[in-house]
């Protein structure tokens, strides 16, 4: 069986306690289940065949086991994995004469270190940079590459950032350029290593009801998933590409779907970007794999299986 599922979240609180609360309506949580041949409008309102449409109930750990995904560290460090750009937040220095103390968001490339430090290559001439001279407090925002919502996974690691010395600038130029392999022949003026040393706390909100502090140690000593670590950005490419349009017709059912992507996976399964119109939703397709997909091809097969099984339900 094929099981798609849409998710929504509505949350109340803001503690380490955080639970995720059923709708205003109180309706409990439902799930149902089916063969892509029962699926309908993502963006409709209401509960269908074939959606999951209620907010999940029960917190991060329900909402983990019952939707199969990766649990919140492990998802954290896949993220750090899949995602190629982020938001830094510094404090305005005062030598820049201007909102000294405020927040500074800049948008900025990065690399996760086998620990998962964020590495950044910064320009000395840049505000970002000035300001963790003075004050090396920050927090990075990491969305999922294809964002497209508040539906959407994202991460806030809070920590201290602070430029390598010497003896460590080309270990993190080659941590930098193994995940921006096109740098090299961009790069202009002269940049320099930074690493967040320290990482404070992280606050991670998985988009699927998962939303969470997560323990800083637990992080640290998790390893990504392979199929997530190894080749990112251009494994889903690579899927895109053979099975987007696939998917595309088979979801397209009851109600056209002008556009279906692929902007993440893990051992477990993949999230998809549906478009219709204006209008964007994230599903959740999970692998029929006992052990998880860990490689490119088992990826492939764990789809085609997928995709197979839909139009022949479709037929």
């Amino acid at each position: 069986m094929i099981v798609l599922t849409v998710y929504s979240i509505f949350a109340k609180h803001d503690t380490r306690d955080f639970d995720i609360q059923s709708s205003p309506s109180g309706a409990e949580e439902e799930k149902v289940t089916s063969s892509f041949t029962s699926v309908n409008r993502p963006v409709a309102s209401g509960t269908r065949t074939g959606l999951f449409r209620t907010p999940i109930s029960g917190g991060v750990h329900s909402a983990t086991s019952a939707h199969d995904l990766p649990p919140p560290a492990l998802a954290v460090r896949n993220l750090m994995e899949q995602a190629r750009f982020a938001h830094l937040c510094t404090l305005m220095s005062r030598m820049h004469h201007h909102r000294a103390g405020y927040p500074f968001g800049s948008l900025v490339d990065f690399a996760a270190d086998s620990v998962g430090h964020p590495i950044f290559s910064l320009s000395p001439l840049a505000i970002h940079t000035r300001n963790l001279l003075a004050d090396p407090r920050c927090s990075l925002v990491v969305q999922i590459p294809g964002w497209s919502g508040l539906s959407n996974a994202r991460v806030t690691i809070f920590g201290d950032a602070i430029p390598l010395p010497a003896n460590q600038q080309e270990w993190a130029c080659q941590q930098f350029m193994g995940k921006h392999q096109q740098w090299a022949s961009q790069q202009w003026g002269n940049f320099y290593y930074y690493r967040m040393n320290s990482i404070r706390d992280i606050y991670f909100i998985g988009g699927f009801g998962t939303v969470q502090w997560i323990d800083v140690k637990e992080y640290e000593d998790i390893q990504p998933d392979k199929i997530a670590s190894d080749g990112g950005e251009q494994n889903l490419k690579e899927l895109n590409a053979i099975f987007s349009k696939p998917l595309k017709q088979i979801l397209s059912t009851e109600g056209e779907v002008d556009d279906a992507t692929l902007i993440s996976i893990d051992s477990k399964g993949t999230d998809i970007r549906i478009r219709q119109g204006s209008q964007f939703s994230i599903q959740r397709l999970s692998f029929e794999v006992e052990h998880g997909v860990q490689t490119l091809a088992e990826a492939k097969k764990a789809l085609q299986k997928i995709i197979d099984g839909g139009l022949k339900s479709k037929s």
